[in-house]
């Protein structure tokens, strides 16, 4: 079935770090991102979740090259818009039409000094997207209209909506250049779970209406399996399980999944109470200074020795399912 389905987005060993000091002359350096590999289809959702710092969203920036690559391949609609071992750099003004970002925190990524017409605007200006005044002002009023808003709201200030009508601006701006592929970076995370609900559903029908493709990146799993045609989990850069909705929170095969999932409350009172939770024990090592072999071992309850010697390959064991972890090899 995949084999059929077009691919618009490709990365392949994708790696980014950022240098920090350590010490007096002594430098370090942050592993946000180690080796990741995946590919998204036209019009389909990707979730990636994982805990906080484990590097969602510097690989969503990373992708749109706001961070820039430290190394691998980037391939978008058939064309490579980055590679490290081939040199290849391309411009992404061309791409930026194509691809858009939904930021996390929707008052602090909206210019407090320009009104929601200028904010929506900017980019038909940018790209030069109308053909006179009068196109823009009924793009930019189609717009709202799309995103729940009113064609009055154009002459107003970002802080005089709530945090739920500030992130349909948001989207509102990424959807003004008619994109194919956007990064939803947490677009939820910052509202009222009464609001969560109504933007997820808004991103579903925008989705069928335009033929989007998301990347949508979350710490909560209940959201993102509602969302998602498919789901990946990090944990410290690395992605570690990789397969379809379904399959990856009904049978899920990395011991770092089996623990997120066991954390998440399900609607049958007695069956969560009956339900055994899966505990971690330590902290997060340090992407600053992260465990040899596999990242998870320090705190995998079926670590063996070759984890802390080996790290595991990423590899498909089912069709669709892929995974990193010596234990599965042995099974």
């Amino acid at each position: 079935m995949e084999q059929n389905r077009e691919k618009l987005l490709e990365i392949h060993k994708l790696r980014k770090y950022f240098p920090v000091k350590t010490g007096f002359m002594k430098k370090g350096y942050v592993q946000a991102v180690q080796d990741v590999s995946l590919h998204i289809f036209k019009g389909e959702t990707l979730g990636i979740v994982g805990e906080s710092g484990c590097g969602k969203t510097t690989l969503g920036r990373t992708i749109l090259r706001l961070y820039e690559p430290t190394s691998g391949r980037i391939v978008y609609n058939g064309e490579t818009i980055f590679d490290s071992e081939k040199k290849i750099a391309e411009k992404m003004l061309p791409y930026c039409r194509k691809i858009q970002l939904i930021f996390q925190d929707p008052s602090a990524s909206l210019d407090p000094r320009m009104t929601v017409g200028e904010i929506v605007g900017e980019a038909l200006d940018i790209h030069k997207l109308y053909s006179s005044k009068a196109d823009r002002c009924s793009r930019i009023a189609k717009l709202l209209e799309d995103v729940g808003l009113n064609s009055e709201h154009s002459n107003r200030f970002p802080h005089e909506f709530s945090g739920g009508q500030q992130q349909r601006i948001g989207i509102a701006r990424a959807l003004a250049v008619e994109p194919e592929f956007i990064i939803c970076d947490e677009p939820i995370s910052a509202l009222d779970v009464s609001i969560q609900s109504q933007v997820i559903n808004m991103l579903e029908d925008l989705q069928k209406e335009r033929g989007l493709t998301y990347l949508f990146i979350a710490h909560d799993l209940s959201v993102v399996r509602h969302i998602s045609d498919r789901i990946g989990v990090m944990y410290l850069g690395c992605l570690v399980e990789l397969a379809e909705s379904y399959e990856l929170c009904n049978a899920p095969i990395h011991p770092y999944t089996q623990t997120l999932l066991s954390a998440v409350p399900l609607p049958d009172p007695e069956k969560n109470k009956k339900r055994k939770r899966i505990l971690l024990e330590g902290d997060i090592p340090s992407p600053l200074n992260p465990p040899s072999g596999c990242r998870f071992h320090t705190r995998c309850p079926y670590a063996m020795p070759i984890c802390s010697e080996k790290e595991p390959e990423f590899k498909e064991y089912s069709p669709g399912h892929f995974a990193a972890c010596h234990k599965l090899d042995l099974e």
